[in-house]
């Protein structure tokens, strides 16, 4: 029997919960990959190396890592450095991978070759190969370059809207990327931040109109909490349209909308201290559009590494629950 070849589109760690279940699943695995990036040891790769960002894509590789592949080597492209001057918070593997670079004169092919030294089962397709930023302008009139400028937005943007991202400069999309999408059976985007990990890749070059044109059913993983300066307010219905200004009213068929969560009073207190809040499902008029509601989230609470600088999700989505409820729907 034909395995069915689902194409999943984001970041880092939104991404990789979604790869982690769905690998237990007998499907053709592929994932699009974001490479805007431009914080934390993403921040060093890009203006030390000259070299585009690879957290994003290391996490995607490290969740496709196949059984047979060595627990030590996965171990270590995951170590973060705690010290060191000018690798304090980065992670060996992406050292790893710049290295990968440098000895074959390709960014492209060190992610080949890091996938065969992971045994990765699936493709871990970068958006592009070009170097590029993000720019958001804000319904205040202000505009910001860079996607940590997005991600950790000073006061005055992060209470105002995102009414567009854009790239600097233009880029050429990875024409793998787009084989995937017109192969694919199902299409899933996030969960993940949503500019800037997974509107980032539908701006660039033909990668919306792709996925408007396929024949695949178009499944989106609603957040489970808002995120400062991006989904401020935003419940399911505002993520879907916020989506959908960019790939095109209708597009997305089905919505995965988490339906129960309780926060234990610390992550409580931790969120609104970062303006987050819990993302309802507001969907009153689907409109052609199937939601499916159900318990998504994880139990087990997010601790990050003393050595990571950067700001984490503290809830995340379960893997598995995620996986059952996607492989309903091919």
């Amino acid at each position: 029997m034909k395995k069915p070849k689902i194409v999943v589109i984001g970041g880092g760690t939104g991404t990789f919960t979604v790869l982690m279940g769905l690998k237990k699943y007998p499907v053709d695995l592929s994932v699009i990959v974001s490479m805007m990036d431009s914080g934390g040891s993403n921040r060093v790769i890009r203006d030390e190396f000259g070299l585009l960002p690879t957290s994003d894509i290391r996490q995607c590789i490290t969740a496709l890592a196949g059984k047979k592949s060595n627990d030590i080597i996965r171990n270590l492209f995951t170590y973060r450095y705690s010290q060191g001057t000018g690798i304090s918070g980065m992670t060996f593997g992406n050292l790893f991978m710049a290295a990968l670079t440098d000895i074959y004169g390709s960014q492209e092919k060190a992610i080949e070759k890091t996938s065969e030294l992971l045994r990765v089962e699936g493709k871990v397709l970068p958006v592009t190969f070009d170097n590029v930023h993000l720019i958001a302008r804000y319904e205040n009139g202000t505009q910001v370059l860079g996607e940590h400028a997005i991600d950790e937005p000073n006061e005055q943007n992060g209470t105002s809207i995102i009414v567009e991202l854009s790239i600097i400069p233009e880029a050429r999309v990875n024409v793998k990327a787009l084989q995937s999408i017109k192969e694919a059976d199902l299409i899933v985007l996030g969960p993940g931040d949503l500019y800037t990990s997974i509107i980032c890749n539908l701006i660039i070059d033909d990668v919306s109109g792709a996925i408007a044109r396929s024949r695949a059913k178009k499944l989106y993983v609603v957040n489970l909490m808002t995120k400062f300066g991006q989904t401020n307010g935003f419940g399911a219905r505002e993520h879907i349209d916020a989506l959908e200004k960019y790939l095109g009213k209708g597009v997305v068929d089905i919505a995965l909308v988490n339906k129960i969560i309780k926060l234990p009073t610390s992550i409580k207190r931790r969120y609104v201290e970062e303006h987050a809040e819990i993302v309802k499902n507001n969907i009153e008029n689907s409109k052609g559009l199937k939601v499916v509601e159900g318990d998504f989230a994880s139990n087990i609470e997010y601790h990050k590494s003393k050595s990571d600088k950067l700001v984490r999700s503290l809830v995340r989505h379960d893997s598995d629950k995620l996986a059952k409820a996607i492989m309903k729907e091919v």
